[in-house]
């Protein structure tokens, strides 16, 4: 199966991110938040290789990966039903747009499709996530989760404007995805030479 690698690569990203994401890397993130964004990369090196079919395929193989994660958790009293739904709810809005924005910029340099799909797809990423699992917006939605401690105003990444406490937690999860759109243009570079490469000597 010619995107096994791939599935069994964002099975990985998911369920890394799903453990990291418990442990908190400074103030504003964890240590998922710098795994996670590798989810893009994955998608786009199938998407550029085998097409937006295949990485569908994958798209939805993590999917239900971080499903059965989140069950995991909930069992274990790691996470909340809000956090489950938020989390699978941006993974798979996010990843389809991805595919989506790399397809209309295919025929474009190499790096525009990949940077600018990312970023998108990193954008929904986390404004649906952190919406969903902590705005007071969806309190009704969920009563029994308690989500005042997201909602503690302070200033904006400890500097700026204030702002709830969840705000600063997207924005730093951004400005990391961002970081590593940029960065992960070489091994997409890398990594789709040599699968391209390798198509065409069993072709």
């Amino acid at each position: 199966m010619r995107i096994l690698p791939g599935v069994i690569a964002m099975a990985i990203v998911v369920v890394a991110s799903n453990i990291l994401v418990q442990h908190l890397l400074g103030n504003w993130l964890t240590w998922g938040a710098l795994t996670y964004p590798v989810a893009f990369l994955v998608t786009d090196i199938m998407n550029r290789v085998y097409g937006p079919t295949a990485a569908r395929k994958v798209v939805f193989a993590g999917f239900v990966t971080g499903i059965i994660c989140s069950v995991i958790a909930a069992g274990m009293d790691k996470t909340t039903l809000r956090i489950a739904i938020a989390s699978g709810t941006a993974f798979l809005a996010a990843q389809l747009m991805d595919i989506s924005v790399f397809n209309q910029l295919r025929k474009y340099n190499w790096w525009l499709p990949p940077l600018a799909a990312t970023l998108v797809g990193s954008v929904l990423d986390t404004a649906l996530f952190f919406s969903i699992a902590f705005s007071t917006m969806l309190t009704p939605v969920f009563p029994s989760d308690e989500v005042s401690w997201a909602n503690e105003l302070v200033p904006l990444l400890g500097h700026g404007p204030i702002q709830p406490l969840w705000v600063s937690l997207a924005v730093a999860d951004w400005l990391v995805k961002l970081a590593q759109a940029i960065v992960a243009l070489i091994p997409f570079r890398i990594i789709v030479g040599n699968l391209i490469q390798k198509r065409a000597q069993i072709n």
